[in-house]
């Protein structure tokens, strides 16, 4: 199989942009897939009436699925296209098409599935990003760390990525989030097939576009699925996939700390209702069981830190002949 190189872009309402953006594609991209996510100003008719790019294909949802669905959309039609790598970028032009090779070196070279931009890395480029933007992305990096496994990875609602066939085609995308959540869902069920993930110095152009993610959404709504996607990340990761120490540490420790709690209370609503203090050996008693609980899962939680896959999945997997990587040495401005 050929390495060819795929560019999926999901379009809506970026229509001042999308022709700049599928303009400034390199060269060396074999396929361009643009999702139009039934966007009202139909960006995807007009990119087709003012782009002629033979590379260029369009692809059009009846219905608006969000960056999620139109991104998977994108993914699927690359798949089929027999393509080794996608590379995901926005329509609005934030994302410098010449930065795309560093991207895909590590992929190319054999040292990781997934990779992604990190806009954390360039403290000028960071001080573009608007305030507001940039505290609720600090915020919510730390919490995507513990839902997704990537202790490592920063910036993860940065939607400029590239990926392995390989490991595309493990992922379960029927678990990935079709919504705004979409980038941290890929995290999360990236380790759940234990794909290694690279963060890439990558800076954003910041111009008159506006985000289509808002703030408050994603204030109220990151949280409550950051612990739905921890939940499904430990239960696939440590009781399906595999079963090792952190396995019995969290089921151990859960148990422990879940008794004393219940211990505990039980016995100070009994107490208070005879207006009875509680001894100092009913008080140990409902303490020990937490204070060992709880040190665990503080060492489940250490486990699952330094617990990184070390051989990427397109090496283990490979059974291709392998072919000459495209030029990429252009230069990121």
């Amino acid at each position: 199989m050929s390495r060819s190189i795929a560019v999926v872009i999901p379009c809506f309402r970026v229509r001042s942009h999308i022709v700049d953006v599928v303009r400034g594609i390199p060269d060396w991209v074999s396929h361009i897939f643009v999702v139009d996510d039934a966007c009202p100003e139909q960006s995807g008719r007009f990119l087709q009436q003012h782009c002629q790019d033979p590379r260029l294909r369009l692809v059009f949802q009846s219905v608006n699925g969000g960056v999620g669905g139109a991104t998977i959309a994108g993914y699927l039609a690359a798949l089929e296209a027999g393509c080794e790598i996608v590379v995901k970028m926005d329509g609005d032009g934030q994302m410098d098409p010449s930065c795309m090779a560093r991207l895909l070196h590590p992929i190319l070279d054999g040292h990781a599935d997934f990779t992604k931009g990190n806009r954390f890395y360039d403290l000028r480029a960071l001080r573009q990003m608007p305030l507001l933007r940039r505290v609720g992305n600090l915020g919510l990096t730390l919490l995507t760390k513990a839902a997704s496994g990537f202790w490592h990875v920063s910036d993860p609602t940065n939607g400029y990525t590239a990926i392995h066939r390989t490991a595309l085609t493990l992922l379960n995308l029927e678990s990935v989030s079709r919504c705004y959540f979409f980038e941290s869902s890929m995290l999360i069920n990236l380790n759940v097939i234990r794909a290694t993930v690279i963060d890439i110095p990558i800076p954003a152009r910041y111009g008159n576009e506006k985000s289509s993610l808002n703030v408050w959404r994603a204030l109220f709504g990151f949280p409550p699925r950051l612990v739905l996607g921890l939940v499904h990340r430990l239960v696939w990761r440590y009781f399906i996939y595999d079963i090792n120490a952190v396995t019995i540490l969290m089921t151990v420790g859960s148990m422990l700390t879940g008794a004393g709690i219940a211990f505990g209370v039980f016995h100070w609503i009994q107490g208070a209702s005879r207006n009875e203090l509680q001894s100092m050996g009913t008080i140990a008693l409902a303490m020990l069981p937490i204070i060992l609980g709880f040190q665990m899962l503080l060492q489940a939680m250490l486990l699952d830190v330094v617990d990184k896959p070390v051989s990427p999945l397109s090496r283990l997997l490979r059974d291709d002949t392998p072919g000459s990587a495209p030029d990429t040495s252009q230069t990121c401005a």
